[in-house]
């Protein structure tokens, strides 16, 4: 990997340079942690203001023990912090009567350049009564801790911290405890138009890596099998000094007499030998400057002669893009995902589609927190996070799968997409495009070394 050589810096965030490769451009470590760090200042700057005041929360306390974080609070960590709280670390988050947010932390280490340092162990040796008295000089109405039945990430704070809290918590404000779900939410799922442009080269990167994973460079056909090549994806992203939240799977339809299981791609093992004519799938995604994609893409193995892939899997292939359209064209702030899903599916099955949607929201999480719209074993809704509406400037791995008959193989496909999107006031688009065409590779095999 070349890292980038020369930052370009808008408004003191270090970007992309467009001119070069995505994987070419990638940041040093030290470089990832100050973009890091800026990406947080900015966030906490541009939406921590609008978002307690929409849910109503005066006082956001985030409070964890070391090596057992709250999912929102790891968020709010330095980079170069590694995500792991120190001791007990005790995050204030506080907007005064003029709307006006502070942050401090009461935690025995400084917590970056975000958070003031709000504890003198000198001067105040026991930390919840230095807690005390920062509640009783903000004086807030609403006191909000990280509580959710419907979303882990935002149910971060554990029944010891809970106790303890609520046991030195002087008991005037123990009744202005309240769940702070829906300020979680929304500063997990919210992102900011810095976020975006990062966001776009991310997915580009990831679509490279498919591209090069899918390719003759890295297949011999007769040779090669499934596994090698998910292993072959984890040693790239490994080369380009990324991780991946998921382990990435491959899996491939052909023309023979079994059918073909979607829910196996979920958690089958199975290694194949990749073949001339099969039809291959990855799902795949990457973690960078701590934002997460995935992405479910198609490739085909040309057989001797070929040219191209048949045309009836290209056109296989664009039925799941007209799945696509339907479903993004359901997307309207305020809709909860069941009310997409429930429309989305209606529409798809009246253009005689045999549609499944498990769209999920993506950022800080790769499953992260947000609307859920369908998953694959519950197309009649999503209790809980299926009933929560759609909100602008977040972002979503566009997942679905069209079913379809293919005569000449004799037996029924699904092609299996998942691309990111971001929804803004203009709609749903794509964070670098999306697959239209299936990635065609030659069959160099194994076979033709032998002559």
């Amino acid at each position: 990997m070349r890292v980038l050589n020369v930052l370009l810096l808008l408004g003191g965030l270090a970007v992309f340079n467009s001119q070069a490769a995505p994987a070419d451009e990638l940041l040093s470590l030290r470089e990832r942690a100050q973009v890091q760090d800026t990406l947080l200042a900015k966030r906490v700057e541009q939406l921590l203001p609008q978002l307690m005041a929409r849910s109503g929360i005066d006082m956001w306390l985030m409070i964890s023990r070391e090596y057992n974080e709250d999912p929102v609070l790891r968020t709010f960590l330095p980079a170069d912090w590694l995500q792991t709280a120190r001791r007990t670390t005790i995050l204030v988050i506080a907007r005064d009567e003029q709307g006006k947010v502070h942050t401090l932390a009461v935690a025995p280490y400084k917590v970056g350049s975000m958070f003031e340092r709000a504890w003198d162990k000198s001067a105040q040796p026991d930390q919840w009564q230095a807690l005390n008295a920062i509640i009783k000089r903000f004086d807030p109405n609403t006191i909000g801790v990280n509580q959710s039945e419907i979303w882990a990430h935002a149910d971060g704070l554990t029944v010891t911290d809970r106790a303890s809290l609520m046991a030195e918590l002087p008991k005037k404000y123990q009744s202005r405890v309240v769940s702070a779900e829906a300020l979680a939410v929304s500063w997990l799922e919210t992102r900011i138009d810095a976020e975006i442009a990062l966001y776009k080269k991310m997915v580009a990167v990831a679509h490279q890596i498919i591209a090069e994973g899918f390719s003759a460079n890295t297949i011999t056909v007769g040779k090669t099998t499934t596994d090698d090549l998910v292993w072959w994806f984890r040693e790239r992203v490994a080369e380009l000094k990324l991780s991946t939240w998921f382990h990435p799977s491959v899996s491939l339809q052909r023309s023979d007499n079994q059918r073909f299981d979607h829910e196996a791609t979920f958690d089958d093992d199975k290694a194949e030998v990749i073949m001339p004519g099969d039809l291959l799938h990855v799902d795949f995604g990457i973690t960078y400057l701590g934002l997460n994609t995935d992405t479910q893409q198609h490739a085909y193995i040309l057989m001797p002669g070929e040219s191209s892939a048949p045309e009836y899997l290209q056109q296989a292939l664009q039925k799941a893009n007209q799945l696509q359209d339907i479903f993004t064209g359901e997307f309207a702030a305020g809709r909860t995902g069941n009310e997409v899903l429930a429309s989305s599916l209606a529409k798809a099955k009246a253009a005689g589609l045999k549609p499944t949607i498990y769209t999920h929201p993506l950022g800080y999480h790769g499953h992260a927190a947000g609307t859920t719209l369908g998953m694959w074993d519950k197309q009649g809704g999503v209790p809980g996070d299926g009933d929560y509406p759609l909100h602008i400037s977040t972002a979503y791995s566009i997942e679905l799968n069209n079913a379809v008959m293919v005569e000449p193989w004799g037996k029924e496909i699904r092609i299996m997409l998942e691309e990111d999107a971001f929804f803004d006031d203009t709609g749903v688009w794509y964070l670098d495009g999306r697959q239209t065409r299936l990635i065609e590779i030659p069959s160099r095999s194994v076979y033709s070394h032998q002559f």
